[in-house]
């Protein structure tokens, strides 16, 4: 177990409509079971019948709906919420939009995603979620896993951060594959986050 600091570091988690909330629900449970000064502070839903705005709520995390259909007002909303919390970092768990460069640049924290695949192929704007799983399917990998990247003006690419593979050999489908790489979704997300705040 390590040592908590005197520092507790407050962070966002950006979700989509669809999101069912395991990442977000994988974070909390991680920092809580080792003690360590992180917190999600903030978490932000673009529709409130959302399975993870549900789910946050029942977790005690001070949670808001604001709509993506327009994105420079939601992007103006984020913002100012993350001022209002003093927010150190955002993290997307499931959020399917693409940031703007301009709030990229000027929100000044970073913002992490996390990506179902290892290689770069696998990403770009239609490859999220089953898609990543199914492309790796046919493309007939040997191993897949997650990656950890900051956030820049082009989907799903950035510096990486972390990662980590899994064998996907044995998988007898995409939806097999997902399942492994969800597991190591949940174990390296919310450790990275931690590292990355206080490297």
């Amino acid at each position: 177990m390590e040592r908590a600091s005197f520092i507790t570091y407050k962070i966002a988690v950006l979700s989509s409509g669809h999101s069912r909330g395991s990442n977000l629900s994988a974070m909390h449970e991680y920092w809580k079971k080792h003690n360590l000064p992180v917190q999600i502070a903030l978490a932000v839903f673009t529709r409130a019948d959302s399975p993870a705005f549900s789910l946050a709520k029942n977790l005690g995390i001070p949670s808001f709906v604001v709509s993506a259909k327009d994105m420079a007002g939601f992007e103006a909303e984020v913002s100012k919420l993350c001022i209002e919390n003093n927010i150190s970092l955002i993290a997307l768990a499931g959020f399917l939009k693409q940031l703007s460069a301009s709030f990229i640049s000027s929100i000044a924290i970073p913002i992490l995603n996390i990506h179902p695949a290892l290689l770069p192929q696998y990403g770009g704007e239609i490859m999220y979620g089953m898609a990543v799983h199914k492309a790796v399917w046919e493309a007939g990998e040997r191993e897949s896993g997650a990656t950890i990247h900051l956030v820049d003006p082009l989907y799903d690419h950035g510096t990486i951060v972390a990662s980590q593979k899994v064998a996907i050999d044995t998988c007898q489908s995409p939806e097999d594959i997902a399942t492994k790489v969800l597991k190591v979704e949940h174990q390296l997300y919310a450790k990275s986050i931690y590292g990355y705040l206080t490297k």
